[in-house]
């Protein structure tokens, strides 16, 4: 005779329940509960920078070259990682307001602005043939790719 449904679920949640407690009856020694570990301190989320880094589509090597031209032309001060986060896109959008028309908060997220602005900086020399939509798709990407390689 087959389990119904609702008995396989109970089942199921009551093996879940004593797992989480650390005791099944009948468990073997695969299922028995480790010796406590020292407990680490409690993080706040408010402890961290912001950790995304948007490249676009840019090697590691390529976003180094981006970092290195800023840290030469607009005072970046983060390390050369390749990764471009937030310092990264502060000082890109530095340069795109000067230059490209970006009229937006100077807060190193890269949005649809700071996207636009980059795609009007693309234009210029870098094969960038896309509308200015604020979209970093293929055409964006592959020009944002060129402009980092002829950086070094």
């Amino acid at each position: 005779m087959r389990p119904s449904v609702m008995t396989r679920s109970m089942v199921s949640a009551t093996a879940v329940v004593a797992l989480a407690a650390g005791t099944l009856a009948g468990a073997g020694t695969s299922f028995a509960a480790s010796a406590p570990a020292a407990q680490a301190p409690a993080v706040s989320a408010g402890s961290f920078g912001t950790l995304a880094t948007y490249n676009f589509g840019l090697s590691s090597e390529h976003a180094k070259n981006v970092q290195r031209w800023l840290a030469a032309s607009w005072g970046y001060k983060g390390a050369i990682d390749g990764l471009l986060g937030t310092n990264s896109w502060m000082k890109f959008q530095t340069y795109l307001a000067r230059d490209w028309d970006y009229r937006d908060s100077i807060d190193g997220i890269p949005g649809s602005n700071t996207i636009k602005a980059l795609q009007r900086f693309l234009t210029w020399g870098f094969d960038y043939n896309g509308p200015i939509d604020g979209i970093a798709g293929p055409d964006t990407r592959a020009a944002f790719a060129r402009f980092a390689d002829n950086l070094y």
